[in-house]
């Protein structure tokens, strides 16, 4: 079977898709990815939150199993945590569902934030480098360091597939006003660490922030206004701090 037809992908849209009764899901529209291999059926969740038993069910009722989590930050609408006095479900709820083994997978710079707001321990999570790869069955996750929204942001590229969390959306990119955010270190990340990422990879954000829920990096690239500026100078004057 070839990596393009083993490779399970779902795109899940909170408040919509699951946790249809959470007004602070259809509030903060995230988005929550399972990526998997189809013959193995193992599958990891991508930033879960809000709904975290429908979707191990979701990714069950597949045929798939989860057995890891890819967290790309730390920030409670994304981890679980409380999110300006509401409790959000999470990786704790994750860790806790009977016969889920789920590492949590995040970038070395991020561990300190996601274990404060989560409550997750060393032992619960898996540190990495940006190159990274993690394999899901037989499909090879890419992971990607991108800080600016957080210090340890990151994507993740899985054939053709660009996850991006909160670093870049179809129109606009992740706050660095916000603790931890650094808006040199955001330019750097969009401007030098994805130029690698091909224009027909598809992008996949981290909320619906656009009236499409993903689109190619080419066309992201040509519309999107982060993208305008033609120095590092033009890109602070506008989006720095």
């Amino acid at each position: 079977m070839a990596d393009s037809d083993r490779l399970y992908f779902r795109q899940l849209l909170a408040g919509r898709d699951f946790a249809t009764h959470d007004p602070v899901a259809r509030q903060m529209v995230n988005f929550v990815y399972l990526i998997g291999d189809r013959e193995t059926g193992e599958a990891m969740v991508v930033d879960p939150a809000y709904g975290v038993g429908e979707l191990v069910d979701l990714a069950g009722r597949d045929g798939l199993r989860i057995t890891g989590a890819l967290i790309t930050h730390y920030h409670p609408d994304h981890v679980g945590g409380d999110l300006m006095g509401y409790p959000i479900e999470g990786v704790r709820e994750l860790l806790a569902v009977d016969g889920v083994n789920a590492p949590l997978h995040v970038q070395r710079p991020e561990a300190a934030g996601l274990k404060r707001v989560t409550g997750a321990s060393d032992s619960d999570l898996v540190l990495h480098d940006s190159g990274d790869e993690v394999t899901i069955g037989s499909i090879p996750v890419r992971l990607v360091h991108t800080p600016g929204h957080t210090p340890g942001s990151q994507c993740f590229l899985a054939n053709g597939r660009l996850v991006a969390g909160d670093t870049l959306f179809l129109e606009g990119c992740g706050r660095t006003d916000l603790p931890g955010g650094d808006p040199e270190a955001m330019y750097e990340s969009l401007t030098q660490r994805l130029a690698a990422i091909p224009d027909d990879t598809v992008l996949y954000p981290g909320h619906l922030y656009s009236p499409e829920p993903s689109a190619t990096m080419g066309e992201t690239r040509a519309r999107n206004y982060v993208f305008r500026p033609r120095s590092r100078d033009q890109w602070l004057t506008m989006f720095g701090i």
